[in-house]
């Protein structure tokens, strides 16, 4: 049996990053820079997963652990702001919520 190597899951990684940059930079909904800053993350994941397997050691693995323990906080802290804002503004587009203006 053939293994991937590694250049392919950093490649992978790298496209899932900029797919990322791109839905975080153009995009004015909230959810849409939501999911793309988590979509960075894990991209960010399968790299530290992939340097981990091809130099078999499990520190890798252990920090992917850790980010994935900051990103489910990340996620229900921000869901809950997104939720505040949303209730208050009636909108989630960037643009429109201006939350320091009255």
């Amino acid at each position: 049996m053939d293994s991937v190597a590694l250049s392919e899951y950093l490649v992978l990684s790298a496209i899932l990053f900029a797919l990322g940059v791109y839905g975080f930079i153009l995009k004015r909904n909230i959810i849409t820079i939501f999911m793309s800053i988590e979509l960075m993350l894990n991209a960010v994941n399968l790299s530290f997963v992939a340097f981990a397997n091809y130099w078999n050691l499990l520190e890798g693995q252990v920090l992917v652990f850790f980010v994935m323990v900051v990103a489910a906080a990340e996620a229900a802290v921000g869901l809950a702001i997104i939720i505040a804002v949303f209730r208050t503004r009636q909108t989630l587009n960037v643009d429109r919520v201006n939350l320091l203006k009255l």
